[in-house]
């Protein structure tokens, strides 16, 4: 069994991972409820951070349960905090290409496609993927350290992430089933084995469903 799942099957760790998908079905909830984005910058960046809530918080987990066998509760708190609030951040720049941007779709699904293929998105994902390696090479104490390592891990997120979260954004028109169907690829990248794998397949699917908009 892995360090991960061993972490994951303790009681702390059933208890936090219990936690999460309360705190991640609440966002979802609240998501469906409000149905759609808005024009209002304030209440849209707090729908986003809603959404990178939803999307993000199962897959950076494995890193909080297991920085929380050497840290406190609030420090998890912490870097789960610094984690979301990098996430949040991008709302700013998700709202501006939202508002303003009209491209068409076929090419930022091939630019998305293109990405999953590069040598900056494997070394991001790999950032993602291992929490033990990460906590190794970037471990720091105290609160400050929590808020340090939240916020390099969601910097490696967002590496990972950000054409993907176009293709959301510009292609997507931020529909939550879009969004959902993001989440469980995301998921699978940076937490089930075979990530080149999932990378490739993601590729291969937004390259067919370009092809597809110019066709259909």
């Amino acid at each position: 069994m892995s360090e991960v799942a061993q972490v994951l099957t303790r009681p702390r760790g059933l208890f936090g991972a219990a936690t999460a998908l309360a705190v991640t079905g609440a966002a979802w909830g609240v998501l469906i409820v409000s149905s759609t984005m808005t024009e209002r910058l304030g209440v849209y960046l707090g729908l986003w951070t809603l959404m990178m809530t939803a999307m993000m918080l199962p897959s950076v987990l494995p890193l909080v349960l297991l920085y929380g066998r050497s840290a406190q509760w609030n420090e998890q708190t912490l870097l789960v905090g610094a984690y979301l609030a990098v996430w949040s951040a991008t709302g700013l720049v998700a709202y501006a290409a939202d508002m303003r941007l009209d491209v068409p779709v076929a090419p930022v699904l091939l630019l998305a496609a293109a990405y999953e293929l590069t040598p900056l998105k494997a070394a991001c994902l790999r950032g993602c993927r291992a929490p033990v390696d990460f906590l190794v090479l970037h471990w720091r104490r105290g609160r400050a350290g929590a808020l340090r390592i939240g916020g390099k891990h969601a910097l490696y997120c967002v590496g990972c992430c950000w054409a993907l979260m176009a293709v959301l954004v510009l292609a997507a028109s931020m529909s939550l089933v879009r969004a959902a169907v993001l989440a469980a690829v995301l998921f699978t990248q940076k937490v089930l084995p075979g990530p080149r794998w999932t990378s490739i397949g993601t590729a291969i699917a937004l390259f067919v469903a370009a092809i597809l908009t110019e066709v259909i």
